[in-house]
C-alpha cells in the first residue's frame, strides 16, 4: 500500500506524521528520542538495533514507514524531539 506524500494532519506528509505519532505515543520510542536528542541520532540508533532478529520496529514504524524514509521532514522531527 503506497502512502501519500502530501500534507497530512499538520505535518509535511504521512511519513513524518507517522514517525512523530509513534515517537510521541510509544514510551520506549519516546525515551530513545529524548535521550538521543535529534532525529538523525534517533534514526541511527534504531538502525543500529536492526540486526537483532526481533528488531522489526528498529527498521520501521509498526505502520510500515522506515525510520530513514527520504520523505521525512527531519527538521520538523528535530523540533518535536527538542520539545519532549
Amino acid at each position: 500500500m503506497s502512502k501519500p506524500d502530501e500534507s497530512y494532519n499538520g505535518w509535511a506528509n504521512w511519513q513524518t506524521w507517522n514517525v512523530a505519532l509513534w515517537i510521541g505515543n510509544d514510551e520506549g520510542l519516546y525515551r530513545i528520542a529524548k535521550e538521543e536528542g535529534t532525529y538523525a541520532k534517533f534514526s541511527e540508533y534504531m538502525r543500529s538495533l536492526a540486526d537483532d532478529p526481533s528488531g522489526g520496529i528498529c527498521r520501521e514504524t509498526p505502520d510500515g514507514c522506515a525510520w530513514n524514509d527520504s520523505a521525512l521532514d527531519t527538521d520538523a522531527l528535530d523540533e518535536m524531539i527538542a520539545e519532549l
